[in-house]
């Protein structure tokens, strides 16, 4: 691995590990019952499919969740219970033996999370007449995002008045079509996506039986962001004082040459994800059921 993309892994890990704090923190304070709910997560709450272009994991790593990796091969053999959260990362092939398994996942309560190329590969197989690829792949580009939802609990804290996160899109992403708006719910979009490749969504939510349905355009880890303007250039630690976060010494020195920019990306994206992870843990408190220990093989 070259110098120049060893360094760019860095900083983007750094990003990562910095916005988790500043969500971890926050929640704590403003969302204390989330907060205990992200605690007692468990490994056998999350399973990971790895994907070869994003790494949606790299995100728990920062936010400290524990979870269960599962190969493409393995998901058909495994008994997916309605308490887990499903990660499918991109691309999300090598699925179709499994993708009947995942749709009676989700109808019995199971939560799926999955980006980019998923969206051929498992969404439009396992849900059809939900969602599909318009056909139009994006660019190497760098989008501003819009809040669509603003009363829906998942997106607490991920965006605030003055906010300006960018959402990155890798080259070739897939354009999210909704076929079923009366199903589909935007939670985040983007006029300049619209603009550009025909589609709004960035990230979108509808439901299935007991269950429910996450999918993200792109990668979930952002591999780069742009800096527009003057707020962007500010330093992390100005970031993390807007939010009401005081670094301490240890942050100090991880953030030292991250910008605001940097981490208001990472922390947008860790915010949803821990709140996504923390609704689910609570919900299934509810309902008095919490996972095993181990993930159930047939």
């Amino acid at each position: 691995m070259d110098t120049e993309k060893k360094q760019t892994q860095d900083r983007r890990a750094r990003a990562y590990r910095t916005g988790a704090k500043v969500t971890r923190e926050r929640m704590s304070r403003e969302a204390p019952l989330d907060a205990a709910a992200l605690e007692a997560v468990q490994a056998s709450d999350i399973v990971v499919v790895p994907g070869i272009y994003d790494h949606v994991e790299q995100v728990l790593q920062a936010l400290e969740m524990p979870f269960t990796t599962v190969g493409p091969a393995q998901l058909g053999s495994l008994h997916l219970r309605p308490e887990q959260l499903l990660v499918v990362n991109c691309p999300g092939d090598g699925l179709g033996r499994a993708v009947p398994a995942i749709r009676s996942f989700v109808e019995a309560g199971g939560s799926l999370f999955s980006t980019d190329w998923a969206l051929q590969h498992v969404i439009e197989p396992a849900f059809p007449g939900t969602l599909a690829y318009n056909q139009r792949p994006t660019r190497d580009d760098v989008v501003r995002i819009e809040i669509r939802s603003q009363d829906n609990p998942f997106l607490q804290g991920v965006l605030d008045p003055g906010d300006d996160p960018l959402w990155w899109l890798e080259a070739s992403s897939y354009p999210i079509k909704i076929l079923d708006p009366s199903r589909v719910e935007v939670l985040i979009s983007s006029s300049e996506l619209q603009t550009r490749y025909g589609e709004a969504p960035v990230a979108v939510l509808f439901h299935v039986g007991e269950g429910e349905v996450f999918h993200m355009i792109s990668h979930y880890y952002l591999q780069r962001t742009e800096l527009r303007n003057a707020r962007h250039q500010q330093t992390a630690e100005v970031y993390a004082a807007e939010k009401g976060i005081m670094f301490d010494a240890g942050m100090a020195a991880e953030a030292s040459d991250l910008t605001l920019g940097d981490v208001e990306s990472a922390a947008t994206s860790s915010r949803l994800l821990a709140n996504v992870l923390a609704a689910k843990k609570r919900k299934m408190a509810r309902a008095g059921s919490e996972p095993s220990t181990d993930t159930e093989r047939k």
